[in-house]
């Protein structure tokens, strides 16, 4: 038999069948085609190798010495094909979400919900004040709080977050309210690093903020509210953070500033079906806590 071209693994797969079955009508059955397409594919493997892997009896095939030499190859190529094809289907249904920090706790009595109705999606959460570069692939989705500069990028707005000034008894057995948040001057404040000076709680300071003495500077908000709880100083923090715990005070009743929460993700992945799990889940976890996101509710 004379080699006419590579062969296609796939054929090998109808080979193996063939072999395990003894007759091609059982390996027909075994693979749900006619019985013409096996010997077809038989046909086309053998002509591929240029040798003979079977022969044809009356009632069945018999394997060739060379073929029964294939067959143990042939068993280590499918599991290899099975495995690849699980790890693969496994990576579509790997969902990476990244939350800004404080945002973790918000989906954690729904997670368990999730997974009971969506077995199949393996739903990843990383939390941090550090944005993800989603182009990058360090996330498949992300919850972003502030403008969304990246045109290439699906910005879907979810809420409002709101921000006020809080502080813990520890501080106020120190400074007795009324404390103006207009009018900071003389009090300790915790300050944010350079990296966060565009949000809301930075531009405050700034702006109220003469006559304050800064004791700290934090790049998370949660060591913000770490501080603040110690009697560190008073925090102008996410209503969302502070309003979990019932050591903060807040100190007025209005909204100091806000900005956009968004969910964030690649254009291109946008119609993955556990991708538009995840977005639907997500939209309704933020959906749900969307008051305590803004702060509004006093």
């Amino acid at each position: 038999m004379i080699k006419t071209g590579e062969p296609d693994w796939n054929d090998l797969r109808y080979f193996l069948a063939a072999a395990r079955a003894g007759t091609l009508s059982g390996a027909a059955r075994a693979l749900g085609v006619r019985h013409t397409t096996i010997s077809r594919r038989l046909t086309a493997l053998e002509g591929a190798l240029g040798v003979s892997l079977v022969v044809r009896r009356p009632h069945g095939i018999e394997i060739t010495p060379l073929g029964r030499k294939l067959l143990p190859l042939g068993d280590d190529l499918e599991r290899a094909m099975q495995a690849l094809t699980a790890l693969v289907r496994s990576g579509k249904n790997r969902v990476r979400l990244a939350l800004p920090s404080g945002f973790s706790s918000l989906f954690g009595q729904s997670m368990a919900a999730f997974h009971k109705t969506h077995a199949n999606i393996n739903l990843e959460l990383t939390s941090g004040s550090r944005p993800v570069d989603l182009q990058r692939g360090e996330a498949d989705l992300a919850v972003r709080v502030g403008v969304v500069g990246d045109d290439s990028l699906i910005a879907q707005k979810l809420c409002v977050a709101g921000w006020s000034i809080y502080a813990s008894q520890r501080y106020l057995d120190r400074h007795p309210m009324p404390i103006d948040p207009r009018q900071l001057a003389g009090h300790e404040i915790i300050g944010f690093h350079a990296s966060l000076a565009g949000v809301p709680g930075a531009k405050w300071i700034e702006a109220h903020g003469a006559g304050a003495t800064t004791v700290f500077r934090v790049a998370e908000m949660t060591e913000m509210l770490a501080a603040a709880l110690s009697g560190a100083g008073l925090a102008v923090m996410p209503c969302m953070l502070a309003e979990s715990e019932p050591r903060m005070l807040r100190l007025a009743p209005d909204i100091l500033g806000s900005h956009p929460v968004s969910l964030v993700y690649r254009r291109e992945i946008g119609a993955e079906a556990p991708v538009r799990a995840v977005i639907r889940f997500v939209a309704s976890v933020i959906k749900d806590h969307a008051v305590l996101i803004s702060g509004e509710a006093r």
